[in-house]
């Protein structure tokens, strides 16, 4: 899998599955099943948020109160800006967002959502006088089934929805599902039938997405992915993803929250990681990005993708009085180091993973991984209720895969969905595949209706804000406040 050092502050998520792929010939993978099914099924049910339900907490676990401490470091946002289709930021509500430190800065107020004339409108590959072809290339076979299906359901979640609601200069939005088998060959062959079939490829999720990045900047095709997993794809001029991913940067927020308001802990730090190729690069990159923050780091070790007995490395990391803990695997990886942690009777004040462990194997582990922290850059399922953009997408998600649940691949795939579609309602008449293209460049405050942070979808930056969670008894709580915290992004090289 082609994939840099340290390539992202969250798109990590999916390069979590990395350690667990061993590219073979042709682009070929396997996956160990356990761990990539379980990253697959990432979202709590917005049930068992309202009910509270799931497991107790531990006596014996490092609880820290939800919602505290409050204080925003960096750039704080109360409203998440949003790119209208012309381009100028906005936020749904007319919310503000604040720039720089503190108060002050710039302000942006609500812009409706606007179509551009029909006039000078002209039917091309993948447009007729009644439909506009959309593709979706996604892994939905191979060593783990189905790994990527959520990505390719919200997009025909979002066509069914727009089809109801909407048009683009009269015609209605078709789509074509691929199979991407997850292995980069298949990729390609998805991406060849693509170009010469449909006007743009919206949502895919490969896990190895190199496959087909040649073939799309040969075609033109405009390729807005949910996300990028590759630095082939990354560097591909017509391929973009509605989560931002800046090669080589980790987002200062993380580190910067921690450093203003656990200082101590952060300077006590230890990292365990699976030791393979992409994982390995990963997370040392992140260490190499939050060391270059003010954070010091007691302990950093690699475990064997195979690894069940964790006990030798918290015996280090208790040795040597580690006091922030942060894992980069899988959620059943996560929750065998916090079972070893407990078994050890060893209670770091923090122990922080990226949104792998945003999931029911996580979180009903029970007292083990209680008072445990995450950091993402999208709105929780908890917050549906206040989030209409996250509603609609649960809504019409179940027209096409009844009782299926909102999931992160699935909200960045809706996501590009509609940055696609008003982006080429705004063009109207002035349509094509490289105007389409032009406009997604010009995309660099994107939340899709503050369903997620700040994307800078036209440059492929580091997301630059982020939110924190904390588990407790079976549910995710704001940790730090509910607002994003921002900043820029440090070089994990």
């Amino acid at each position: 899998m082609d994939v840099s050092s340290g390539r992202r502050g969250f798109a990590m998520f999916v390069l979590a599955l990395a350690p667990l792929m061993v590219t073979a010939a042709c682009g070929g993978s396997t996956l160990d099943p356990r761990d990539v099914a379980a990253a697959n099924a990432l979202v709590p049910a917005a049930t068992a948020a309202a009910t509270g339900t799931g497991s107790g907490a531990g006596a014996n676990a490092s609880v820290v109160t939800p919602g505290t401490p409050t204080a925003t470091t960096g750039t704080s946002v109360t409203g998440p800006v949003q790119t209208s289709a012309g381009g100028a930021a906005s936020t749904p509500g007319g919310a503000t967002v604040t720039s720089g430190s503190g108060t002050g800065g710039s302000s942006f107020t609500n812009v409706a959502d606007s179509s551009g004339s029909c006039v000078g409108f002209h039917n091309q590959t993948g447009i007729t006088s009644s439909t506009i072809t959309l593709s979706n290339v996604s892994d939905l076979t191979g060593p783990v089934p189905g790994i990527f299906s959520a990505a390719q359901n919200a997009v025909k979640a979002y066509v069914d929805y727009f089809n109801a609601t909407s048009t683009i200069c009269g015609r209605t939005l078709s789509l074509m599902a691929l199979d991407s088998q997850t292995n980069a060959g298949a990729d390609n062959t998805a991406f060849q039938k693509a170009c010469a079939q449909s006007f743009a490829a919206i949502g895919s999720m490969s896990a190895f997405d190199s496959g087909g990045a040649a073939t799309a900047q040969s075609c033109g095709i405009p390729d807005l992915r949910a996300i990028q997993t590759s630095d082939a794809r990354a560097a591909c001029t017509t391929c973009y993803a509605a989560e931002g991913a800046g090669t080589n940067q980790f987002a200062n927020a993380i580190p910067d929250y921690f450093l203003a308001h656990s200082h101590d802990a952060t300077q006590h730090a230890g990292m365990l990681y699976v030791n393979e190729a992409a994982s390995a690069s990963n997370a040392l990159g992140q260490v190499r990005g939050e060391t270059r923050r003010g954070w010091k780091f007691l302990y950093t070790a690699g475990f064997d993708v195979a690894e069940f007995n964790y006990l030798p490395y918290v015996e280090q990391l208790k040795t040597r009085g580690v006091q922030l803990v942060q894992l980069y695997g899988s959620s059943e990886m996560a929750v065998r180091v916090a079972q070893a942690m407990q078994s050890a009777d060893y209670h770091p004040a923090i122990y922080m993973m990226n949104a792998t462990s945003y999931d029911t194997t996580f979180s009903s582990a029970g007292s083990a991984v209680e008072g445990s922290i995450i950091y993402i850059d999208f709105t929780p399922i908890e917050e549906m209720s206040k989030t209409p953009e996250l509603a609609l997408y649960s809504r019409w998600l179940q027209q096409v895969s009844p009782g299926s649940r909102p999931t992160f691949f699935g909200m960045y795939a809706w996501s590009a969905a509609r940055l696609f579609s008003e982006q080429a309602q705004a063009l109207g008449g002035r349509l094509t595949r490289a105007s389409l293209l032009a406009a997604i460049r010009r995309v660099h405050r994107w939340t899709d209706h503050s369903m997620t942070g700040l994307q800078d979808v036209g440059s492929k930056a580091t997301a630059p804000c982020w939110r924190f969670l904390q588990l407790h008894n079976g549910v995710w709580h704001p940790y730090g406040g509910a607002a994003y915290h921002c900043g820029g992004s440090t070089s994990t090289k």
